[in-house]
């Protein structure tokens, strides 16, 4: 029975990975932020995941996408920073989405933890683009923004952008959440 639910699991979390990967090319622009900030969905099966399985399911998803992305995409300085910050950023949602959502009961939870996660992402991710994100682009692209407008662009852009995404990957989030949890709730994980 336990090697049977390895393998149920196993598939499922491969499965889902596949899925984030391939959503995570369904992407999009919001203005007014820069170009190179674009909305996608593909945090949605590694919140399933981490709902199913655990936190560590979640993070493997975004693990794995990221992966894969890098594999089949590269990047422009041929060091995968856009696909770990992607990972670090999807990766902290999820764990305090999940990790909320176990502690406190149902719907509220949920809520209450994608929102957290919301504001701890958007915040996270702002210091890591000033301190190092941003700092490696500079380096190894030589694409300089420095100062203030380093400052502005993570002030009004980055950490502004972040909070909107988490914001629409909840509203997306909670009503598929809601049409999945009579399935989730067999096969979630105890606290």
């Amino acid at each position: 029975m336990a090697g049977k639910l390895s393998t149920r699991k196993l598939t499922m979390i491969s499965l889902l990975s596949g899925f984030a990967f391939l959503i995570q090319y369904l992407n999009f622009p919001v203005p007014p932020f820069p170009a190179f900030l674009k909305v996608d969905f593909s945090e949605l099966p590694a919140l399933v995941a981490g709902l199913m399985f655990g936190p560590l399911a979640g993070v493997t998803v975004e693990f794995v996408k990221n992966l894969l992305h890098f594999a089949f995409t590269g990047s422009e300085s041929g060091v995968p920073i856009g696909q770990m910050a992607n990972f670090l950023a999807g990766s902290v949602f999820v764990l305090i989405t999940v990790w909320t959502a176990r502690k406190i009961p149902g719907t509220k939870g949920l809520i209450a933890g994608l929102g957290v996660a919301t504001l701890v992402t958007a915040i996270l991710m702002s210091i890591v683009n000033y301190w190092v994100i941003l700092p490696a682009y500079a380096f190894l692209i030589n694409w300089t923004v420095e100062g203030p407008e380093k400052t502005a662009l993570v002030l009004y852009g980055i950490g502004p952008f972040n909070l909107l995404k988490g914001l629409i990957v909840a509203l997306v989030f909670v009503p598929l959440y809601r049409r999945l949890k009579p399935r989730l709730k067999g096969r979630m994980l105890a606290g």
